[in-house]
């Protein structure tokens, strides 16, 4: 591949789930003869079993006691996700580069008031005036500090403040489709020369009643015992707490202070709309064509399907279809899936993969084939539970 100055690379990987924090146990993950047994925790929020967090010594990235204290969990993640991507990057203490380093957040909203949500859903049980009953609740019962503590962007503010990450800012909400949105968009600022470095991610905590809430109301969380992503057959969603956050650069700047490239984003691309009548399948092989010629033994698929039945076999179909020989791995199966943050996840993992040319164990041994020669180049999906869906391809160095 030729090289060109504009080139994007990944150059810092942040990541914890519940397989570990930091890229040294995602890396044995990747390199495994096999996948590990499933971490999940299955009591907590029974039926619904979840990914859980690892333990996390907040103060390796989070100093101060106070930024810890003021802070949820899902913000938590994703400052300590970022923290780890800029030491990986070696930026971590350099004032110049993140004071004009971009930064673009995938971020929810943050954690809700569960007292109100029980009050509100027992007294629906009883009144037919829903609405009503909704509007006396909102205005009785919810604190008006509350909303202004769990401002999406505050993940973005909070990184800001404990890192010195003071460029230009953005966060992106809007679920999975958020999460391809950030990472687009960095790579089209890098691309075009707007901007020479940026710090991207998210992250999501799972272990949330709303959260869980949230997809039992669609019907779209798994119950019972744990399952293999490709595997079930109700609800189709695990999902996991997790933080990921990647330093883009570009290649020149990257050259320029020696640093080291886990990969090159070749392209990305994220779309959205109707799934009827094939529309899924014809979007999807179109943002799958950058990737054609590669060569599918040392190509790695990092799919980001949620394991909803339907899209999951869907999704498959037309991966298999496009690329046959080609390994495909429903990565959210051994993490959980990550909602804003899945998509970044999925990049940090292919490039992992790509740097140390792993042979990326079955994660579902009854669905997915085995690598034949180590990784050389890796494509990540993401698909959304509801709308969205992203592509990328990532190739190794020459």
């Amino acid at each position: 591949m030729s090289k060109a100055q504009n080139d994007v690379v990944i150059t810092g990987i942040g990541i914890v789930t519940c397989q570990g924090v930091g890229k040294e146990p995602h890396i044995a993950l990747l390199n495994a003869a096999e996948a590990p047994a499933p971490i999940v925790e299955t009591e907590k929020f029974k039926p619904y079993p979840v990914h859980p967090l690892p333990e996390v010594d907040w103060s390796l990235q989070i100093a101060k006691r106070g930024d810890q204290r003021q802070m949820e969990n899902w913000q938590r993640i994703g400052v300590f996700a970022a923290g780890l991507a800029l030491d990986d990057a070696g930026l971590k203490d350099d004032a110049d580069a993140c004071g004009t380093m971009d930064m673009i957040v995938a971020a929810g909203g943050g954690e809700r008031d569960i007292n109100v949500d029980t009050l509100i859903v027992d007294e629906g049980l009883k009144r037919n005036d829903r609405e009503v009953l909704l509007n006396e609740k909102l205005t009785t019962e919810l604190r008006p500090t509350l909303f202004l503590a769990q401002l999406s962007n505050l993940l973005a503010g909070n990184i800001s403040i404990v890192h010195k990450v003071t460029g230009s800012s953005r966060t992106f909400m809007g679920e999975e489709a958020a999460g391809i949105s950030a990472v687009e968009t960095a790579f089209y600022r890098i691309k075009s020369g707007e901007s020479s470095h940026a710090l991207v991610g998210g992250a999501f905590s799972a272990e949330r009643l709303d959260m869980v809430l949230l997809f039992e109301a669609i019907n779209a969380h798994s119950r019972g015992e744990w399952q293999p992503l490709w595997s079930r057959d109700e609800g189709g969603i695990v999902s996991g707490s997790l933080g990921a956050f990647l330093v883009l650069e570009s290649r020149a700047h990257a050259e320029a202070r020696g640093a080291h490239v886990y990969a090159t984003v070749s392209s990305i691309e994220g779309d959205r709309g109707n799934r009827n009548a094939g529309n899924f399948e014809k979007r999807l092989e179109r943002l799958l064509q950058p990737a054609d010629g590669l060569a599918p033994a040392s190509m790695a698929i990092f799919s980001g399907s949620t394991g909803m039945p339907d899209l999951a076999q869907r999704e498959k179909a037309v991966l298999e279809r496009q690329f046959p020989g080609a390994a495909v791995r429903g990565f959210g199966g051994v993490t959980g899936h990550g909602l804003e943050a899945h998509f970044t996840l999925g990049l940090a993992l292919a490039a992992l993969a790509v740097d140390s040319k792993a042979k990326v164990p079955p994660f579902d041994a009854a669905h997915e084939k085995a690598m034949t020669s180590g990784t050389t180049a890796a494509i990540v999906t993401t698909v959304g539970h509801q709308r969205g869906e992203g592509v990328a391809v990532l190739s190794a160095e020459a």
